[in-house]
């Protein structure tokens, strides 16, 4: 019984510290996001980096000019037009004129300056489309109340360490949170054939819309970074993670979206 008394006052002492930490005034920096896509009007978000415990309200510098430089040369100054995508219902400042013509290899060069000075630049270089060979689908064996499916997508990854890809999956519309978005590379299995599964989730009757993103390196990174940095926000067990951005001069990321899509129709079993 004595190991009982030895833990006693252990058990009475307050182990809670407050300590006060000093966090860096860094100055603010101009935040990009950008996603070019084949057959769509270009369109990009400027805001300004914030202090972290500050409100998460975003910060919209309007003295900003984004120039656009195509692959063929020409360059495009996107204007000052704030509104929501209403595919992705992704909000957007900057928007083109002219639907953009872009095709594997084609590489573009993006410029964000402001009055104060600041710069960001990036280039990016559209990857090559990666094809999904088949959508196959199995139901569990539970009664037909509680019947779902699987899904499973194939696709030949080319030969050459480096491809990387992005499986989304969305019932009825990409209007939607995706049910399905992870990320995979090919380090392992090089030059083979994947097979990307799911859990029975999908019911009887759903519409699926699949879609393979084949990501450029920098990209991938940048989305690692970034699911990285929301695992270790606020766990005090994690190590601090910072952004990887495929910008320079600022933070964020400038890309070229290559991608297949297919639907699938879960029938009833």
């Amino acid at each position: 019984m004595r190991w009982l008394l030895l833990l006693a006052p252990l058990a009475s002492c307050d182990l809670e510290q407050d300590i006060d930490v000093d966090l860096p005034a860094l100055p603010a920096q101009l935040a990009v996001e950008c996603y070019l896509e084949n057959g769509e009007i270009p369109r990009l978000t400027v805001t300004e980096t914030v202090p972290y415990l500050a409100s998460p309200e975003p910060v919209v510098p309007t003295d900003v000019t984004v120039r656009l430089t195509l692959a063929n040369g020409q360059t495009e100054t996107l204007r000052f037009f704030p509104g929501i995508n209403p595919v992705t219902r992704k909000a957007y400042t900057h928007t083109g004129t002219r639907r953009l013509v872009a095709r594997p290899g084609d590489t573009f060069r993006l410029e964000v300056t402001d009055t104060k000075g600041r710069r960001v630049t990036g280039t990016a270089t559209m990857p090559a489309r990666v094809p999904i060979d088949t959508l196959e689908y199995k139901f569990n064996d539970l009664p037909p109340e509680r019947r779902e499916a699987y899904v499973l997508t194939r696709f030949q990854d080319p030969v050459g360490v480096g491809n990387s890809y992005y499986l989304q999956i969305h019932r009825d519309s990409i209007s939607d949170e995706a049910e399905i978005d992870y990320d995979v590379e090919d380090r392992l299995n090089d030059g083979t054939r994947f097979a990307l599964g799911t859990s029975f989730r999908f019911d009887p009757g759903d519409t699926l819309l699949v879609t393979l993103y084949h990501l450029d390196r920098p990209f991938f990174l940048f989305r690692q970074s970034v699911q990285d940095a929301r695992n270790a926000n606020g766990n005090p067990f994690s190590q601090p993670s910072s952004i990887k951005s495929t910008v320079e001069g600022g933070v964020g990321v400038f890309t070229v979206l290559s991608y297949d899509r297919k639907q699938l129709i879960i029938p009833q079993p």
